[in-house]
């Protein structure tokens, strides 16, 4: 099925999940025992994402952060097809702008569509490779560019002329951000861009993590006030540590709410932030599920513990 049949399906908010590839050449068991924890709570599908190249941040003695870039992490259409057969799941491979050209982007798609994979996510990706050497092949610059080569091959169009083929059939996703893209001038032109991706075909959004919900129903409120009528679905990222104070703001470009940094600041002990940062993620589950919101995607990171502790509370 695709994304917007779960949606569309749905009688109450739905709750999916994205997780990471492991690091190149690492174990996929991990992957498996992840995704094993959170089956008890009925994903209708979820994401696995993608990098052109894996950027490491280093906290130096100095108290800064250096930026460090390794080969990309590979995995993602290898794992949306071994978690899709395995645990019967839908998944949503994410596909990259950068770091890639159109043609690898459509044998890419090729793949997907053989497998059985028709639910992707189309996102431009880390700026890191903008200026790849591309030897005279093309580039999709921004999404909106991207989800337009998806979309027609929907519709049987090829970069090039082939034998018999065949119209694909990818239901496509689009990052949106609640408190805007750190390189929009305000949110109100980032929105604008984000109808673009709407234009050009894009059947939902999913946004950036936030921590104050009332960033997401303003950015909705805006949304459907300039003609976006998709779904829009909300991105939750839990709080488990000190150093997320930091990392969090400077990484993502998301604010995080004075009132969740005094709590984080004042807990004697790891396990404490913990408890706080799920009882700060339940909380705006409630309120996110009051509202009818059409599903609730948490970002998972190296462990599905602390959102199997906020799901729970739900089911």
């Amino acid at each position: 099925m695709k994304v917007t049949d779960y949606l569309k399906k749905a009688e109450k908010p739905l709750f999916s999940y994205e997780i990471m590839p492991p690091l190149r050449g690492g174990n996929a068991d991990r992957i498996f025992n992840m995704v094993e924890e959170l089956m008890p709570y009925d994903p209708p599908f979820i994401d696995l994402t993608s990098r052109s190249a894996e950027v490491e941040y280093i906290d130096t003695p100095k108290g800064k952060f250096e930026r460090h870039v390794r080969r990309k992490r590979p995995g993602t259409i290898g794992l949306s097809a071994a978690i899709k057969n395995r645990f019967d799941v839908e998944t949503v491979p994410h596909i990259l702008c950068n770091g890639f050209t159109r043609e690898e982007t459509e044998d890419a798609l090729i793949e997907l569509n053989y497998l059985g994979i028709h639910n992707v996510l189309a996102v431009r990706g880390d700026d890191l490779r903008r200026n790849m050497t591309t030897n005279g092949k093309t580039i999709n610059y921004y999404a909106s560019d991207l989800v337009s080569q998806i979309k027609k091959m929907n519709r049987g169009k090829y970069l090039d002329e082939l034998l018999d083929a065949s119209a694909t059939d990818f239901c496509v996703g689009v990052g949106g951000y609640p408190e805007k893209h750190f390189e929009a001038v305000d949110l109100d032109t980032d929105i604008k861009y984000l109808k673009e991706k709407v234009m050009n075909g894009a059947d939902y959004i999913v946004t950036q993590m936030f921590y104050n919900n009332k960033s997401y129903f303003e950015f909705v409120s805006k949304a459907r006030a300039i003609g976006i009528k998709i779904p829009i679905i909300p991105g939750l990222k839990i709080l488990t540590t000190e150093k997320h104070l930091r990392l969090i703001p400077e990484l993502f470009y998301v604010d995080i709410p004075h009132e969740l940094v005094e709590k984080v600041n004042n807990a004697k002990t790891n396990d404490e932030i913990k408890k706080i940062g799920v009882k700060w993620a339940v909380e705006q589950t409630k309120e996110l599920c009051e509202a009818n919101v059409p599903c609730i995607h948490y970002y998972i990171m190296q462990s599905a513990e602390q959102v199997v502790n906020v799901v729970k509370e739900f089911k």
